[in-house]
């Protein structure tokens, strides 16, 4: 299955342990992908939490398709990682490793895209790279709402 790794490294000015708990929340997903628009079928058990996560795509400024994704989600004492099952055969693993910076937190976000053809993961693979780089303006915009 091909697949490719995309990281980010990026600061918030809040405390690891805030920001720890923020993406360990699934509620706290919404928006953290600007593609995601409603979280339900929250799960908890033994460690992690599983949810499904609505990501909304526009297609020709007028189609609209709502893609539903099974997310799994368990957070270390230095990082929150997970998997993301989509439909359609793309696969996502993600690692949020957050470090001491000064009074906030550095985040390197990494990202492991793998899809069923190779077509289809330059697809998932530039979606998931935009994702990635509004995901460090969106948590320290939030910074204020996790002290």
């Amino acid at each position: 299955m091909p697949q490719t790794t995309l990281r980010n490294v990026f600061h918030v000015p809040a405390p690891p342990s805030a920001v720890l708990a923020h993406l360990s929340e699934p509620s706290s997903h919404v928006g953290l992908s600007p593609l995601v628009v409603a979280v339900r079928d929250v799960r908890q058990a033994s460690g992690e939490s599983r949810f499904v996560s609505v990501e909304r795509f526009h297609f020709f400024g007028f189609v609209k398709y709502d893609n539903l994704i099974e997310v799994t989600l368990r957070a270390t004492g230095e990082a929150v990682e997970g998997e993301v099952d989509s439909p359609g055969g793309v696969r996502l693993g993600f690692r949020y490793r957050l470090t001491a910076d000064g009074e906030g937190t550095e985040v390197e976000d990494v990202l492991r895209v793998h899809a069923t053809v190779r077509p289809l993961l330059w697809y998932a693979a530039r979606k998931a790279r935009e994702v990635q780089l509004a995901r460090g303006d969106i948590l320290a915009g939030r910074a204020a709402t996790m002290l």
